[in-house]
C-alpha cells in the first residue's frame, strides 16, 4: 500500500511537472513608455474619450485625452478602431494563485485546520507562476482577491496583480479583508435529518461562538492598547497570534469580508454588522445569492457587496432561472455599491462574461463595468491606485477589438503595472498544439 501511494505520488508529480512546463511563459513583458493612440478611452470616472491617448510612462499613466502630444522616446501603439479600458477586478475568486487543480489535493494550498484563524495570510502561499494566472490575464483580468478558505474565520485575503514573479512583487494589498463565513440558519439540504428545531439551535450556538471570540479580540485589543500607551511598571502581556491579527480589523484598517446567502441570514447578518460597525469595524458582504430579496434592507444598511458568480443557478429550484443574473442588477438599483466576481479559479477568466450577463440581465452596461473596475476597488479602499483610466494612477488597462463583455471580442493586449504582458498562457499553446494534429491519414 505503501509503494503504491509513493508509486502514485510520483505520478502525480511528474504530470503537474509536465503541466508546468506546458504552463511556461518563456517570453518577458516590456516596460518602459508607451504612447496608445487612436483608440475609444472607457475611462469609467470620466466617460469616453473617442479617438484618444493614453500615455504610460514606467509604472504610471501619465496623460489621457484626445490632444495628448507624444513625446520623444515614447513607443508609440496604433489602436485606431480599438477600445481601451481599465483592468478588471475579480473582487472574490476562489483562490487564485492558491490552487492549481481543484482535484487534486496536494496542489491546494488555501486551506489551513481550524476555525478562528484570522492570522492565516493567504499573501504568504501565492504561486506567481500558476497557470490560471496567464489564462486569467490575457482575458482583461489584472487584479484579483484570493482569499484563503475553511472554518468560520479563514484568515486573510490578499489583493494582488496578476503579474511578478514573487507574492511581495505582486500584491496591491497583503491583507486586503478579513474573510468570514457566516452559519447558515437553514438545513443542509435533503440529507439533513435534523428538526426544524435542531437546526435553529446549532445555528444559534454557532452564532454564539462567533460572538465570544469577537468578545475576546475585543477585550485582547483593549488589553494591548492600555499596555502600549502606558508601559510603564506593568508587565508585557504575552501575544496571541490570532488575536494580534484581529487588531487591524477591530481598528477599521482592515474590512471583514463576510459571505452570507440566504435572505434570512442577510437580514441577521445586516443586525449584526450594525452593532459591529458602531465599535468601528468595517464590513463587506459576499456572495449574497438571495441578495435580490432584500436588496432595500442591504442599501440601507449602506455595506457593499461583492456578487456571484453571476453565471450560475438559483439558490432554490422554484426561483426563476433569471434570479441569478438579475441578483447584481437589482441590487444595484436599490443603490448598494456592487462588486462583481466570477467564483472559482479556473473561471476567474470569464469575469467579462459575468459582466456581461449581469449587465444584460438588468444591470446595464455602464454599471456592469464599474462592477468589475472601480466598485471593487473602492470597495477595498484603493480607488485611488485602481479601477479607471486617470492621470497618475497604476497603469493596469488593457486593449480590446470590441465590448469587452462579448466572448467574440479579442483582447489584444494588457499592460499590469506599465509591463506591457506577453499575451501567451496555456490555453493559447494547447489551442496552438492541437490546431493541426498532423498530415490527414496520420494518427489522429
Amino acid at each position: 500500500m505503501k509503494a503504491f501511494k509513493q508509486l502514485t505520488l510520483t505520478l502525480m508529480a511528474i504530470c503537474l511537472t509536465a503541466g508546468a512546463a506546458i504552463a511556461q511563459i518563456p517570453e518577458k513583458p516590456e516596460f518602459g513608455q508607451f504612447a496608445i493612440t487612436g483608440a475609444d478611452i472607457y475611462t469609467v470616472t470620466d466617460g469616453v474619450i473617442e479617438g484618444g491617448t493614453v500615455l504610460i510612462d514606467g509604472k504610471t499613466i501619465t496623460a489621457v485625452g484626445q490632444n495628448v502630444t507624444v513625446p520623444a522616446g515614447y513607443q508609440r501603439i496604433d489602436a485606431a478602431g480599438k477600445r481601451i479600458y481599465p483592468g478588471f477586478i475579480d473582487a472574490g475568486t476562489g483562490g487564485l494563485g492558491l490552487i492549481e487543480v481543484s482535484a487534486v489535493p496536494v496542489t491546494v494550498d488555501a486551506n489551513e485546520i481550524g476555525e478562528f484563524k484570522p492570522h492565516v495570510m493567504a499573501f504568504t502561499a501565492i504561486n506567481p507562476h500558476s497557470a490560471a494566472i496567464p489564462v486569467t490575464r490575457t482575458n482583461g483580468i489584472t487584479t484579483v482577491i484570493s482569499p484563503p478558505g475553511g472554518g468560520t474565520i479563514p484568515g486573510m485575503a490578499t489583493l494582488i496583480d496578476l503579474y511578478g514573479n514573487s507574492p511581495d512583487s505582486m500584491a496591491v494589498l497583503q491583507r486586503a479583508a478579513l474573510v468570514h463565513d457566516w452559519p447558515s440558519s437553514t438545513g443542509g439540504g435533503w440529507w439533513d435529518n435534523r428538526s426544524e428545531q435542531q437546526i435553529r439551535e446549532q445555528y444559534e450556538e454557532n452564532v454564539q461562538d462567533i460572538q465570544d471570540y469577537w468578545d475576546r479580540a475585543f477585550a485582547y485589543n483593549e488589553m494591548m492598547n492600555a499596555w502600549e500607551q502606558s508601559p510603564a511598571g506593568k508587565e508585557q502581556p504575552d501575544k496571541v497570534p490570532d488575536l494580534e491579527a484581529m487588531r487591524p480589523v477591530i481598528n477599521g484598517e482592515i474590512p471583514v469580508a463576510i459571505a452570507v446567502n440566504d435572505s434570512r441570514d442577510i437580514l441577521e447578518v445586516i443586525e449584526w454588522t450594525t452593532a459591529m460597525e458602531e465599535r468601528g469595524i468595517r464590513f463587506i458582504l459576499a456572495g449574497v445569492d438571495e441578495g435580490w430579496l432584500v436588496a432595500d434592507e442591504i442599501a440601507e444598511s449602506g455595506l457593499p457587496a461583492v456578487v456571484g458568480p453571476v453565471l450560475s443557478t438559483p439558490s432554490h429550484g422554484w426561483f426563476n432561472y433569471q434570479t441569478a443574473y438579475q441578483n447584481a442588477g437589482k441590487l444595484a438599483e436599490a443603490g448598494v455599491k456592487v462588486a462583481i466576481t466570477a467564483g472559482d479559479v479556473e473561471n476567474t477568466r470569464n469575469l467579462p462574461f459575468n459582466a456581461g450577463y449581469a449587465a444584460t440581465y438588468g444591470m446595464g452596461i455602464e454599471e456592469a463595468l464599474k462592477a468589475v473596475t472601480i466598485n471593487p476597488a473602492e470597495i477595498f479602499g484603493v480607488g485611488d491606485r485602481l479601477g479607471s483610466i486617470e492621470e497618475g494612477k497604476q497603469a493596469n488597462l488593457f486593449i480590446v477589438n470590441g465590448d469587452p463583455f462579448e466572448p467574440l471580442s479579442q483582447v489584444e493586449q494588457v499592460w499590469i503595472e506599465g509591463f506591457k504582458i506577453p499575451m501567451t498562457d496555456r490555453h493559447m499553446k494547447l489551442y496552438e498544439q492541437f490546431l493541426d494534429r498532423g498530415v490527414a491519414g496520420e494518427r489522429n
